[in-house]
């Protein structure tokens, strides 16, 4: 049987009639009687008996029902998916984030897209930006979500936002709370270093080295946010993200900007030769929204 055989003959079997089955599948009558017609003839028997102007299953078809209503509710389910993808309504993002981000912006953004799409799934990882490229070429993430990703062969960047390093200090050291200060007003604190941590990591080595400042510093992190909770112990000042800072803030800490101001990138990534999805495509204004509040 062909799928069109299936199709009519189960509207037949479970309307009764060609005119009712005409009507479910919004053809003709005679449409309906030539595509049954046809049936018998592959099949080798009769599918129906007209009675009294009835269509009245035979013993074959009765056999036949079963395995055939499996295969048209199949059908069917492949339709609705089909219409679903098209209406951006299912489907599967993968998400390769700096842990920073996971804090409150990318929570943010995903709930106020599943709002809107609430049968689409998420699949978040955390992925550093040495580890972009591989994560990528690999397919474990769509979209990766990086401070100031390197340009790298094959990848497209797409920018997002822009925001900075900050410093995080307790608020005992500078009661009035200030909201920038130098390297120097913080120099003779102990400093809560961070080791491996990347591009950011760079650019603020580039300030020391500017400006000539060493720190005091007897504990190394390798996480943001364990330094920005060390902060909140009294052990000293550290060097952060924004987004970091933010998302770990205690009664007895404060955050304050450079002077002058350490700005970064935050860009969204993906393999130039794998073309973004409906899904992403749609998806980016939720994370340009969420991300621009930063």
């Amino acid at each position: 049987m062909r799928l069109r055989h299936i199709e009519v003959f189960h509207a037949i079997y479970t309307t009764g009639s060609i005119t009712n089955a005409a009507k479910l599948l919004s053809v003709s009558q005679p449409s309906v009687s030539k595509v049954l017609t046809h049936a018998e003839l592959q099949l080798g028997f009769n599918l129906f008996e007209r009675v009294k102007g009835r269509l009245i299953p035979t013993d074959e078809a009765e056999i036949l029902f079963n395995e055939v209503d499996k295969i048209y509710k199949q059908i069917h389910s492949i339709r609705n998916l089909s219409q679903n993808i098209k209406k951006s309504q299912f489907g599967n993002i993968t998400l390769g984030i700096t842990p920073a981000l996971g804090f409150d912006v990318i929570p943010d953004v995903i709930a106020n897209y599943h709002r809107d799409y609430p049968n689409v799934s998420f699949n978040i990882q955390t992925i550093h930006n040495n580890a972009v490229m591989q994560s990528l070429v690999e397919y474990k993430c769509d979209l990766g979500i990086l401070f100031s990703p390197s340009t790298m062969p094959s990848i497209v960047t797409t920018p997002l936002a822009q925001s900075e390093l900050v410093i995080v200090y307790p608020k005992q050291v500078f009661p009035d709370c200030p909201d920038k200060l130098s390297l120097a007003d913080v120099s003779h604190m102990e400093f809560i270093d961070i080791r491996d941590s990347g591009p950011l990591g760079e650019m603020f080595l580039a300030r020391i080295l500017e400006e000539d400042i060493e720190f005091k510093s007897s504990i190394n992190v390798q996480t943001y946010f364990i330094a920005v909770r060390l902060v909140a112990q009294g052990l000293g000042v550290c060097v952060v993200d924004r987004s970091t800072a933010q998302g770990n803030l205690s009664d007895n800490i404060a955050i304050a900007s450079f002077d002058p101001p350490l700005t970064f990138d935050i860009k969204a990534v993906h393999l130039e030769s794998q073309n973004k999805t409906k899904l992403i495509d749609e998806f980016l204004p939720y994370l340009l929204q969420g991300i621009s509040n930063i």
